[in-house]
């Protein structure tokens, strides 16, 4: 991501001339070869005031006109306060948050928006530093489209018990999802491997040769157009609800990605899948005691929800 630009002009060192371009550019300027011949091909180099080609000779005097790109790392941490973060729960060894949607957990390629982990930097928390620098602290995660309730380490021996905790499916992780229709049965498990769409890299799908994906529900209130589903993860695949609901021809109301009707999620004002986070169980790395926290729905779902009840 560019973030501003180093302009320089200098004239070519006695030294230098008869050297191709890209060579003198990598001497003058500290660069690589590669990386001369990229900003040459990219037309941000100039000798004598004209664009030049990598294999060009330079002459002693003339002057070259070189602006360097400044990027930036995208998995860099931006410590920034984002706005509608809300801290569930503050201790030495965890911190238990209600993630917005639009707001991802970490840093990662292609993503620019606001993160977690940025904001919890801004705000001054000390996290854990086990795991990838921008994951540090990091046990769980939630799609940029999902709201809801997470934990994040702030110590290393939480950090240690949590990951196996999480790993060995001990963490009671509890949604909620309006999916369109009636689940029959009411009730049940879908256990179906997912693994990348073959024909979008964005999307996850049931593929046999998936990974082992096991989703428990139970339907809380069924309406007309929708039912409200309380969901329990025994594993925790990207998208995993998502993709079961959908493999169950009952997609997340407002999920366009993955099938859902367009038309009712206008109807009910909604621009993301109706899928939250409600509550996070597991036992206190610190003290062992079973604890539990919750999240209430944000304003857009809970609109969404009135409005399939008054269809009724």
């Amino acid at each position: 991501m560019t973030a501003g630009s180093d302009h320089r002009v200098l004239p070519v060192p006695d030294g230098l001339a008869g050297e191709r371009v890209d060579a003198a550019l990598a001497r003058m300027f500290g660069l690589s070869r590669t990386r001369a011949a990229d900003l040459i091909a990219e037309g941000h180099v100039l000798l004598d005031g004209a664009e030049i080609g990598k294999s060009d000779r330079v002459l002693p005097g003339a002057l070259i006109d070189v602006t360097i790109p400044v990027t930036t790392d995208p998995l860099a941490v931006v410590p920034e306060i984002v706005e509608g973060i809300k801290i569930i729960h503050d201790d030495d060894s965890i911190v238990v948050i209600d993630k917005p949607v639009g707001v991802a957990v970490h840093p990662s390629p292609g993503w620019s928006g606001p993160t977690v982990v940025g904001h919890l930097a801004g705000a001054g928390f000390r996290i854990a530093t086990s795991g990838a620098s921008e994951r540090q602290g990091i046990v769980q995660r939630l799609d940029v489209g999902t709201s809801g309730v997470m934990v994040i380490c702030k110590s290393e021996h939480a950090y240690s018990l949590l990951k196996n905790a999480f790993r060995q499916r001990t963490v009671d992780k509890t949604y909620h999802a309006l999916v369109q229709g009636y689940p029959d049965p009411l009730e049940g498990t879908i256990d179906a491997p997912i693994g990348r769409h073959p024909k979008a890299d964005y999307k996850f799908a049931v593929m046999a040769d998936g990974r082992h994906s096991v989703t428990h529900y139970e339907t809380l209130e069924a309406h007309r157009f929708a039912s409200l589903l309380e969901v329990h993860l025994e594993t925790g695949r990207t998208h995993q609800i998502r993709v079961h609901m959908a493999a169950l021809k009952h997609p997340c109301v407002g999920d366009l990605t993955y099938g859902a009707d367009p038309v009712l999620a206008r109807r009910v004002g909604l621009e993301r899948q109706w899928l939250h986070a409600v509550r996070l169980g597991f036992e206190h790395p610190d003290t062992g005691e079973h604890v539990e926290y919750e999240s209430t729905y944000p304003d857009d779902l809970a609109h969404a929800l009135e409005v399939i009840r008054d269809a009724d």
